[in-house]
């Protein structure tokens, strides 16, 4: 007596594993909010530095070398630096896993960020008026972010950078109605847009009243879920 599948199995034509959890749009999404989370501690809390958007480093590293007050040279310079080695890391990354599983290879990387940003978190509780620590958070932080950058720009899911919105809010402006485009992109190009805003909101509101330690365990708690559940599919 035959029997019929009850539903789809590891070898039907209809069983597909990328597609399994949380889509990429929706992750890189929640990625952008963590950014500007991140921005916000480190621009606040650590010395006027950024450590995700590294467009805004290199201004302020000229504001660092003219002299102006609140800029330092060296924090800048470790940002800068980490977030290059990082980016580093995070080709070499996709050289071994970009040609297999999509979902894997998102996976690993996202596990990997939240595992440096819980790592922040706890030298932030530890020791958070140590100038060390500052040193600290700047280069895991900005190797995280870089890790993470570089795994993005490989995926390649479009007006989804996670970190930059300069070439996201020219296309909204240069793609719209308005403009004598069709905004066919326009949502998902405003929601990366508001997410960064959400971000850099929840980031700078968690510094002034709990310091630096809780925002960081946020960011760690969320791309660790994020890890877990992240898909292959945009």
């Amino acid at each position: 007596m035959s029997t019929e599948a009850s539903g789809p199995t590891l070898q039907s034509p209809s069983y597909d594993p990328e597609s399994r959890g949380l889509r990429l749009v929706a992750v890189l999404l929640v990625l952008t909010v963590v950014s500007g989370l991140i921005d916000a501690v480190s621009y606040l809390g650590l010395g006027h530095v950024f450590t995700a958007n590294m467009t805004g480093n290199v201004v302020v590293l000229g504001f660092a070398a003219a002299g102006a007050p609140g800029f330092s040279v060296p924090h800048t310079l470790v940002s800068l630096t980490s977030f290059v080695v990082g980016a580093v890391a995070g080709g070499r990354v996709a050289g071994r896993l970009g040609g297999g599983s999509r979902r894997r290879w998102a996976r690993i990387t996202l596990a990997v960020e939240a595992l440096l940003l819980g790592v922040s978190s706890a030298v932030a509780f530890a020791a958070p008026d140590a100038t060390a620590t500052v040193y600290a958070l700047i280069s895991v932080t900005a190797f995280a972010m870089g890790l993470r950058n570089a795994t993005v720009r490989r995926l390649g899911v479009p007006d989804l950078t996670t970190t930059v919105l300069t070439m996201t809010l020219t296309g909204l402006a240069a793609d719209s109605r308005a403009a004598g485009g069709t905004g066919r992109h326009s949502p998902r190009r405003s929601a990366s847009v508001a997410a960064m805003a959400l971000g850099a909101l929840l980031g700078a509101w968690l510094y002034l009243h709990h310091g630096l330690g809780l925002p960081l365990l946020v960011t760690a708690v969320v791309v660790g879920v994020l890890a877990v559940c992240a898909s292959g599919r945009e």
